[in-house]
């Protein structure tokens, strides 16, 4: 304390001196933060301007870049695969949650635990183990769930993963059916910061079930939508296990994500440094998107 005394008494560097137990104990999560975040980001970034592979090291500038712009024809492919489904799942998934939130919310509160359970479990359930049952439930023929249920309505089976306008979709529907009990979650624990007072006094005014959910709890609950939307967009942008274990990728491209075509360049190939561009590009396509959402959705919201 008196080797502080001689900094002045509103200074900044006193505060520090004072201090100085704090930021010790932030140096060590700092430090990992740095060896296992910010380190490998930034030889990503370096990676990005070489051709690196297990038997060379050639520094080739933006050759990288030139063949990610103008000569990777399956990266337009994977971006287009990827916007579609970012696109799709994300509006879709944050709108069911909040139609499911709202109808669990109105329950009685052990009802309410059931359900959250419920909703939740695939959630702890390991991504493997989720792709392996819908693997199962799009098997061809009458094998698989779905295509059993069609027959007993007189409908031929469908090979939903065998073409390319339904083996994305049948992607999409995977994630939108099976993730979104954390959403559900989130949203109903926000919900239980809303005061009560504000309901009962809306249905005084002879007010509705759905005038309560959309006059109440959604302008109340825009601060978790907002997270949930960049946290999903930024998730859906970076979607790989399900496409790598349900469809590989195929049929013809077309549901290799952004995620799956890095990865096959790096494991599959060994182009590190043009898997590293590819991060690159991700990267900075997320970075957009995540500012696009919180421009649009952010303006009216109190944090």
């Amino acid at each position: 304390m008196t080797m502080c005394r001689r900094f002045p008494r509103h200074g900044k560097w006193r505060q520090i001196c004072v201090n100085w137990w704090i930021y010790a104990l932030l140096i060590p999560p700092f430090a990992l933060l740095a060896v296992f975040t910010l380190i490998p980001i930034a030889q990503s970034f370096v990676l990005s301007f070489q051709h690196w592979t297990l038997r060379s090291v050639i520094w080739i500038g933006l050759g990288n870049y030139r063949r990610l712009l103008f000569e990777d024809r399956v990266f337009y492919i994977a971006l287009r695969n990827t916007f579609v489904y970012t696109a799709t799942v994300v509006p879709i998934s944050l709108l069911v949650s909040l139609i499911l939130a709202e109808l669990i919310r109105t329950l009685r509160p052990s009802v309410q635990t059931f359900f959250k359970g419920a909703y939740y479990l695939p959630g702890v359930v390991s991504g493997v183990v989720l792709v392996m049952i819908w693997r199962w439930i799009y098997l061809p023929e009458r094998t698989g769930l779905l295509n059993f249920l069609l027959s007993l309505v007189g409908q031929e089976p469908v090979l939903w993963l065998a073409y390319e306008n339904t083996a994305l979709a049948s992607v999409i529907g995977m994630t939108i059916a099976g993730g979104n009990g954390a959403a559900i979650v989130m949203l109903l624990a926000a919900a239980g910061g809303i005061p009560a007072e504000l309901y009962e006094s809306a249905r005084l005014d002879g007010s509705n079930r759905f005038s309560e959910w959309w006059y109440i709890s959604l302008p109340l609950l825009r601060p978790s939508i907002l997270y949930l939307a960049v946290m999903g967009t930024i998730g859906s942008f970076q979607v790989f296990t399900s496409t790598l274990l349900l469809t590989k990728g195929g049929p013809n491209y077309g549901t290799t994500t952004v995620v799956l075509w890095l990865w096959k360049q790096g494991f599959d190939y060994f182009d590190f440094g043009y898997a590293s561009t590819i991060a690159v590009a991700l990267f900075l396509v997320i970075l957009v998107f995540s500012a696009l959402l919180f421009r649009l959705l952010a303006s009216e919201v109190e944090f």
